[in-house]
């Protein structure tokens, strides 16, 4: 049985009542909550008084007919209350001046009378969406800084991270695609992610995607969208990731799990910007700076053909390779210091620091995992410590004692797959498709097996 789909709450505005009758038959059928305004001063009441997904309202009311300025006066008033608040703007005397004056002072997208309905309608699923979707990923960003900080800390003291630092100076506030290359746990997403903030994009979003993740079947939809209709489930309109990102930065992390049969869908929009969501015959456009990630070697898979050449030359106008822990020793205590601080708040603990055995343990270890590994480790510690410090029998390192292992018998089964996959990575030195078909496993399912244990 499949879930209800959830109302959205519609506040529509019009000086004429049959207008108004007209748009709430029309937005009947649809999982939509509609009320009604007949003037600008009862739009602000209703906003003041409860939430909306998004607002549909005219231009012109009663004090004069064509000039729209009691409308654009509304728009600024609006826009003042509820920022982020898609408004989505109608007028029977429209022109190019008035819409540019209406999108300039806010307004989502722009409807003449008589209306189109199916325009209308899809205007307006994709404008609610969209606001949901950047609702959401501003709480989650509060969420984050509230945890981490105002600003994500990026630890690069280590010799080895200076030159990562200099290109990045360099290439962030460009507009090029960049291919960032290292092995798992290095940190590639909070490089990219340090790159969109130091670009012109960092007021716009930064939408991140696991290409290992999405299954080939639905890659079209997850990175273009689809309308209402495209196949069974399609009950609604969907915003792509694409669309999500325009104007900012879309991070494709673990690009080479990118089936080869969907790389040359990738390639038109790198190229182009141009793209239709599912189902539709219409193009539309979206400006979005790519950052990608991978941990496999590309040009490999190039001369296997298993990835396209022109792909590869789009995404990595620039690469950065990111060193692993193991070759940034000095960013080892800097690291595990940020993240006892982010766990101890998590968590509702004190800090309380490092004994003297502890910082040993954690100097001397390999660290395989790299800064992943690092972050699950003392989360761990900060949950199970006993005393104010966390001490180095907390971590929980002794996993490569001099001696014989333990026997997989003695494991239990999550133990025992950890150990499997920590050994099939070390024999085919971080390869992660070569893991992958020791283990007898696919490569998105490794992946995910990788993020659970953190390796």
């Amino acid at each position: 049985m499949s879930e209800p789909v959830p109302l959205s709450r519609v506040l529509i505005a019009d000086d004429q009542r049959d207008v108004l009758d007209a748009l709430a038959l029309l937005l009947k059928g649809e999982p939509f909550e509609v009320e009604k305004a007949t003037s600008p001063a009862a739009v602000l009441a209703a906003l003041r008084r409860s939430a909306f997904d998004a607002l549909l309202i005219d231009l012109n009311y009663t004090r004069d007919t064509t000039s729209g300025r009691e409308g654009l006066e509304l728009l600024e008033a609006v826009r003042q209350l509820e920022p982020e608040l898609p408004v989505i703007v109608m007028t029977a005397w429209g022109t190019i001046d008035l819409a540019v004056a209406a999108m300039r002072a806010g307004a989502s997208d722009f409807i003449e009378k008589p209306w189109d309905n199916q325009r209308l309608l899809s205007v307006l699923r994709n404008q609610v969406e969209l606001g949901r979707a950047l609702r959401t990923a501003r709480r989650l960003q509060a969420e984050n800084e509230l945890l981490h900080g105002a600003k994500n800390e990026f630890i690069a003291h280590s010799a080895a991270m200076q030159p990562v630092l200099q290109l990045v100076a360099r290439v962030a506030p460009s507009d090029a695609n960049i291919l960032i290359t290292g092995e798992a746990g290095v940190g590639k997403g909070e490089l990219a992610r340090l790159i969109h903030e130091r670009s012109h994009r960092r007021e716009h979003a930064f939408i991140s995607v696991n290409m290992g993740g999405i299954a080939e079947s639905i890659f079209e939809s997850e990175m273009f969208g689809h309308v209402r209709g495209a196949f069974t489930d399609a009950r609604a309109d969907r915003i792509g990731r694409f669309e999500l990102a325009d104007g900012g930065t879309l991070f494709l992390d673990e690009i080479a799990c990118l089936p080869y049969g969907q790389q040359g869908k990738l390639l038109r929009v790198l190229e182009s910007g141009d793209y239709e969501p599912v189902g539709s015959s219409r193009t539309r456009h979206a400006d979005v700076r790519v950052v990608s990630a991978t941990n496999g070697d590309l040009r490999a898979m190039v001369a296997g053909n298993a990835f396209r050449d022109d792909l590869l030359f789009r995404l990595n106008t620039v690469e950065i390779r990111l060193p692993p822990l193991r070759e940034r020793r000095d960013d080892i205590m800097p690291l595990a210091a940020l993240f006892l601080d982010v766990y101890a708040r998590k968590y509702g603990r004190e800090p309380g620091g490092f004994a003297r055995d502890a910082a040993q343990a954690l100097l001397a270890y390999a660290w395989p995992g790299n800064v992943r590994e690092l972050s699950h480790v003392i989360e761990r510690a900060v949950l199970i410590r006993g005393g104010p410090q966390i001490q180095g029998a907390d971590l929980m390192l002794a996993r490569r004692p001099a001696g014989p292992g333990p026997q997989l018998e003695q494991l239990t089964l999550e133990q025992a797959e950890e150990t499997l996959i920590r050994a099939a990575l070390e024999r085919c030195d971080g390869n992660v498709q070569a893991a992958a078909e020791q283990l007898g496993l696919s490569r998105s399912s490794l992946y995910r097996r990788m993020e659970k244990y953190a390796t």
